[in-house]
């Protein structure tokens, strides 16, 4: 399965460049992993949007179910950040950062690499350019968005 980053996961849920594109890509690959991360991030990015005013709290709270929903629906497949698998994932994600020096990895860009690896994902769904960037790095099919 393909592992989504937030950036890329978010179009599903607002109209926005390249969201028609990631809605047929992610029918077409009949759903992906995200970490649990993805779900405090998703908020944060909602929650901004809303202060932002691009979007309301109804058409927020309307999303959030959505996002729900998919998890419930198994569309979203969560990779679970338990302790154990944090402590791992961690330390990769430290590792990834001296290996790609070359690239400006964010803290939770690393930790979605590493979680990504950690789950046999092949492919990486963004439309982060660090991350995309990162993830060719690293041997992994990249679709941008």
């Amino acid at each position: 399965m393909v592992y989504l980053d937030t950036s890329a996961l978010a179009k599903r849920y607002l109209n926005e460049a390249g969201s028609e594109a990631f809605e047929a890509y992610l029918i077409a690959r009949g759903g992906g992993i995200v970490s649990t991360l993805t779900v405090a991030e998703m908020r944060c990015l909602l929650a901004r949007r809303r202060r932002e005013g691009s979007i309301d709290a109804g058409l927020e709270a309307r999303i959030v179910a959505a996002f729900e929903e998919d998890v419930l629906t198994g569309v979203l497949v969560l990779r679970r950040v338990l302790d154990e698998v944090l402590d791992e994932d961690v330390w990769e994600a430290a590792r990834l950062a001296d290996r790609l020096r070359e690239h400006a990895l964010r803290t939770l860009d690393a930790l979605h690499l590493a979680s990504a690896q950690a789950a046999g994902a092949e492919e990486v769904a963004t439309a982060d350019r660090v991350t995309a960037a990162a993830a060719g790095a690293l041997g992994m099919n990249v679709e941008r968005f």
